[in-house]
Parts: C-alpha cells; structure tokens; sequence
C-alpha cells in the first residue's frame, strides 16, 4: 500500500513537472533585434529559460508602447515596455490590469539628440528650432515634462512628425535641428549616417529635470494569475541572462547577431555597452540589485506624468508595479 502511495505521489509530481515544463510563453520586445535586446536571447540560448520550466519564443517589437496592448489582449503573455505609457493605460479602469514585475531601465533612455553645428547646449536653446519628434515615441511623449522643468517656450519650437525611420537621416541631414528618442539608437544610428561621434550631443531627459524610471517587463493580468510560479521563472532566468551579459557583453551580442545577421556586430556590441552603462545600471542598481523600483520615486512619477496627461483615474504605484515576482536582493546583484 505504501509503495502504491509512493508510486501515485511520484506520479503526480511528475506530471506537475512535466505541465510546468511546457509552459509556453510568448514575449514581445519594444523594438528589433538590436543590442539592448541581447540579454534575453543570452537568458534563451543558455537555457535559463528551460530550466525554470518554460518554453519561450521572443518577437521584435515596433515601438515601446505596442507591447502594452500585446500583453493586454493576451496575444503575448509577457512584454517590455515603457512604464509610463502603462501608467497611462491604466488610468481607463475599462483596461485590463497590466502590471508590470520587473523593472529594465532603472533610468530612461529618453534622450534628446542633436548634433553639434546646430549650437543647442540646453534645453532652452531649443527655442527657435525644430524638433523631429515620431508621435508614437516614447521619449517624445514626455516633451511637456521637459518644457516644463527647463521653462523652455515651446511655442518657440516647431515640432516636426516624422516617422522612426527618417528620424536619424533627417537630423544628419540638417532637415531638423534636433530629435527625441532613445539615446542609444539614436547615437549609432547617427553614426550609421556617417555623423562622428564628437559632433553628436545627447541630452539625456533624467538629467533634466524628468525623473521617470524607463522599460519594465509586464505581464497580462490572467497569465499572471494562473501561472506566478512561470513569471517567477521567467524574471529569474531574465536576471541572469542581464547578469551574465554585464559580465561579458561581446559573448552576449554574438546571441543577437544570430537573429539578425544583417547587423553590424561592432555597432550592435557598442550600442547594447551604451544602453548596460546608463539605463540597465546606475547606483540604485548597484546598491538594489536589478529588477525593484523605489515605490515612493514611481508614485512622484505617476505625479509627473499628470504634467503630461489629464487623468480621469489615476493609477497608484501598486496598481502599476509588485515585486512579488522577483527573487531575493542577493541574486539580483551585479558586480
């Protein structure tokens, strides 16, 4: 009787194994194959991801708005986007509870983006010129944050909707004075159009008064609930893919290179050590560990953001971030 005990026990534990194992989840990044995106195809190939039980396919984005909606209507269990635009969604309760479990870039890549010639050394000296700005982008839509705190007159400036893919052609071709974006993409994607790197100058928005936090990892509310032990699973193995890829960056892009083999491997490599140095870590980080938020810094960010949008139902820091999915301070560390 015992043995048939023992036998039945096993067997069901097994099963559970087994079910864990085929867990599958489906991921969308914010943007293409390019070297911000390498730690998680690092957590992929080494099998971080297998070994917490889950079977994870990765899909390039176009925008780090677009995943919100992917997660939001299950097309994607799990996305990377920018958490201010997921403060915004929130705020129409007759959206799905989207929250977010992991925090990326403790600082935002939200840049402003110019070159040199064109004299711009602070934000007011944007008065008087243009600014190429693709309405979906997500630094741009923090414009009103940054007037704001720099007291720039933005009836002074003219605002230019151009699509992401002329944004960083027009600037090195002089059409526009100056772009939003993400820093990273937008400095070697400058230097792609023959710009050299002293002749291009980055403001980033966190220096000037916009204390966002950036790109978090998100989850749809109903995988979220029938399945934390995978979420748990998979911001564990995602730490770890990070870990290893601040470790060794030039290991971590040939990963990327094998999904996007038109890439330029040094551009991709240097692109993805800008984006580790100034948004994946900075002293909080290093001080926390990857993945936390300050709770109290995302509830002024909520505040900041009202500077850019009117809410109706303005979403509190808990119904936007938990860290009940990220494992003890001592594993997320970086060196």
């Amino acid at each position: 009787m015992r043995v048939h005990r023992y036998l039945l026990s096993a067997l069901i534990a097994v099963c559970a194994s087994s079910a864990f194992a085929n867990t599958e989840v489906k991921f969308a990044l914010d943007w293409r194959f390019e070297g911000p995106a390498a730690p998680y195809l690092v957590a992929l190939d080494k099998g971080y991801y297998k070994d917490e039980g889950l079977n994870v396919t990765i899909d390039a984005g176009a925008s780090s708005v677009e995943p919100i909606n992917r997660v939001a209507t299950a097309t994607y269990h799990i996305g990377f986007a920018d958490i201010n635009s997921l403060i915004k969604y929130r705020d129409n309760p007759q959206n799905p509870p989207v929250k977010a479990v992991m925090m990326v870039y403790d600082t935002p890549a939200f840049s402003i983006v110019t070159l040199k010639d064109k004299g711009i050394t602070k934000p007011k000296d944007l008065e008087g010129k243009i600014l190429g700005a693709p309405a979906p982008d997500g630094a741009y839509a923090q414009w009103p944050i940054f007037v704001a705190a720099n007291d720039i007159d933005a009836s002074k400036v003219r605002i230019e909707n151009i699509g992401f893919p002329v944004r960083e052609p027009m600037l090195a071709q002089g059409r526009v004075d100056a772009i939003t974006g993400f820093w990273f993409s937008s400095f070697m994607n400058l230097k792609a159009n023959g710009v050299e790197d002293e002749d291009i100058v980055v403001m980033l928005l966190g220096d000037y008064g916009v204390d966002l936090y950036g790109n978090a990892i998100m989850v749809n509310p109903d995988f979220m609930k029938t399945n934390p032990e995978a979420v748990k699973g998979f911001v564990r193995a995602t730490i770890k893919g990070i870990q290893d890829t601040i470790k060794d960056p030039d290991s971590a892009i040939d990963h990327l290179m094998k999904r996007n083999a038109i890439a330029n491997r040094d551009v991709e490599l240097q692109r993805l050590k800008l984006a580790l140095e100034r948004n994946f870590v900075n002293d909080a980080v290093r001080k926390n560990g990857l993945g936390d938020v300050d709770m109290q810094r995302l509830e002024k960010s909520i505040d900041q953001i009202g500077l850019t949008f009117n809410y109706t139902n303005k979403p509190k820091a808990d119904d936007i971030f938990t860290a009940e999915f990220l494992p003890a301070r001592e594993q997320r560390l970086v060196d």
